[in-house]
């Protein structure tokens, strides 16, 4: 059996150097050679531990998901539907203005304005976004249905408000406001929760 040469990389911090990459310059404005330069590596490994630019893509945002972005699977495990969108509005502000990190949100940035050949990364970036939603959408259900929440709130409507905000969040940090001036947002927002 024939063995292929071990890789002479860290594979995850490639991965983390892909994200920056992906965050900073969104999908269509990283070029694979900007990739395999952040990255360490030559395209043909790039090739042969992710497969092709989009796939590379996808385990980025996955990372993201699990790491800077992680605040939205803590935020549905929240013990009340006002908590689930403090957490989410707070951790959105946090998560796009971290120190060492682009400002904004690669679920924002990644895709906005894709010409043909990043049509793909921005369906797959509409999806993570819905998905975020609809988790937070079903929390909100299930809040109704405990009476967490009052019997004529639409947790539709409360779960795209609080990503609405979240989103404009991220496009306002990446604009270059403050994390305090975004927080004073966040917690204005906060000020219209159903009692």
């Amino acid at each position: 059996m024939a063995r292929g040469r071990p890789r002479s990389f860290d594979a995850d911090q490639a991965l983390e150097k892909a994200l920056d990459v992906f965050w900073r310059q969104g999908y269509e404005g990283a070029a694979l050679s900007d990739l395999t330069e952040a990255m360490g590596i030559t395209k043909t490994s790039m090739y042969a531990a992710y497969g092709n630019k989009e796939q590379l893509f996808r385990k980025v945002l996955d990372r993201y998901g699990e790491g800077p972005a992680g605040y939205l699977l803590e935020a549905v495990r929240q013990p009340t539907a006002r908590a689930v969108a403090e957490h989410v509005l707070r951790g959105a502000v946090l998560a796009t203005t971290l120190p060492d990190r682009p400002a904004g949100c690669l679920g924002v940035q990644g895709a906005l304005a894709p010409g043909e050949p990043g049509q793909e990364a921005h369906k797959l970036l509409v999806a993570w976004r819905r998905q975020g939603e609809r988790q937070v959408r079903e929390r909100f259900e299930a809040a109704l249905a405990e009476g967490d929440l009052p019997p004529d709130a639409d947790p539709g409507a409360l779960a795209r408000y609080v990503f609405t905000v979240a989103y404009g969040v991220a496009v306002q940090a990446a604009g270059g406001v403050s994390r305090e001036a975004l927080r004073e947002t966040a917690e204005l927002a906060l000020r219209a929760w159903p009692s």
